[in-house]
């Protein structure tokens, strides 16, 4: 049975679904879901690329900044990554080889989490990570429940990750559910459910005629329950996104996308497990369940912003230790651009960092956050 007639056979028995749940089952499906079926999503052969295939500098800023909030907590005897989504584990294989090179007190207390739900991915994970899983300094998590050991100094990181949350998409007609008819899947919008509402009220807008804004209540929950699950450390999300003054001002409004292959289509419904279904973040809302949480959200950054603080005291030499030639750094110099740059991925993405357990002036000496955006 393909994805399209299990969806079907699920709206026949249940009745219309919620997007949500149509988005849910095209991506994370046990078996035929977009992220379960296989591992060749990333990269330039697959449908996207993340920071991480850009150059392994962003990883080697990325350990930069993790050394100083490490240094923020205290320099603990032991510390550690949890990384949510982190697909093939580039980003993870960059930071510890950088780390190992370059700080080498915090190597030692570093013990890195991967929290990954895709089979496939598990296994390739385990595989690349076989000898520091050995060594018990690499673990490899199909959920977050895994993770009590990692609760004390706590770093959790996602790159590209809430933006793959499901989400309720709701027009001025109201709360768009799935439904089928002839062969073909069809929307039918139905009153907002109660936490819809609320939702909208409190974090998003009312969507003007012919607009559709979406709700992501499930990344504010798993937002929340991270917050709950950690006693001391940092949070620090990447991703495309926007806060309710953006929304406000009638920008980011409809933004559930499907990618295959590089390329960009409004259409969900085309090819379900076969194309990645992504929304942009409302971080306005993603920080307001983290505060209520006890974690202390910081100003909103771009990418470029990020990077940018982390890299330019040592001119970021990260990105150019490795060219011996001149066409070499040319090429790093392209790379690095591409991260940082509007032309790039410098302002389309954007940087959340909380933190938990630690004074605000410590939190405010890191590099990272010394190009401050705006308040969420």
């Amino acid at each position: 049975m393909s994805l399209r007639q299990i969806i079907e056979q699920e709206i026949r028995e249940r009745g219309p679904i919620p997007f949500s749940r149509y988005m849910q089952l095209c991506l994370y499906h046990p078996e035929l879901g977009y992220y379960s079926r296989h591992a060749e999503q990333f990269g330039k052969a697959g449908d996207f690329y993340t920071s991480s295939d850009v150059h392994a500098v962003f990883g080697r800023l990325l350990a930069r900044q993790f050394e100083e909030m490490w240094r923020a907590l205290g320099s603990p005897q032991q510390v550690s990554i949890v990384e949510l989504g982190p697909g093939r584990g580039l980003f993870a294989q960059d930071v510890l080889d950088w780390s190992a090179k370059k700080f080498l007190e915090f190597a030692y207390a570093l013990r890195y989490c991967l929290i990954e739900n895709s089979p496939a991915l598990h296994r390739e994970l385990k595989s690349r990570f076989s000898q520091l899983i050995e060594r018990r300094k690499v673990q490899v998590c199909y959920d977050v429940d895994e993770m009590q050991s990692y609760l004390d100094h706590t770093i959790v990181f996602a790159n590209e990750y809430f933006d793959a949350f499901p989400v309720e998409v709701v027009s001025d007609a109201g709360q768009v559910f799935v439904d089928v008819r002839d062969g073909k899947f069809e929307e039918v919008c139905l009153p907002p459910t109660p936490a819809v509402q609320a939702y909208l009220d409190q974090y998003s807008v009312r969507p003007e005629p012919g607009e559709r804004v979406e709700a992501p209540l499930a990344a504010q929950q798993a937002v929340a329950g991270l917050a709950r699950l950690m006693r001391s450390g940092f949070v620090v999300l990447i991703d495309y996104g926007y806060s309710r003054a953006e929304l406000l001002a009638g920008r980011h409004r409809g933004t559930v996308m499907a990618y295959r292959q590089h390329s960009a289509s409004p259409n969900p419904y085309q090819a379900p497990g076969e194309q990645d279904i992504t929304a942009h973040v409302n971080f306005t809302a993603l920080a307001a369940v983290a505060e209520q949480e006890g974690l202390l959200p910081q100003p909103l950054l771009t990418q470029s912003q990020f990077l940018m603080g982390i890299g330019e005291p040592n001119q970021f030499a990260d990105a150019f230790e490795d060219c011996r030639l001149p066409q070499e750094h040319a090429k790093v110099a392209l790379q690095l651009k591409h991260l940082v740059t509007p032309a790039g991925m410098g302002e389309s993405f954007h940087v959340f960092v909380a933190s938990k357990g630690v004074s605000a002036e410590k939190v405010a000496a890191l590099s990272g956050l010394s190009f401050s955006k705006s308040r969420l």
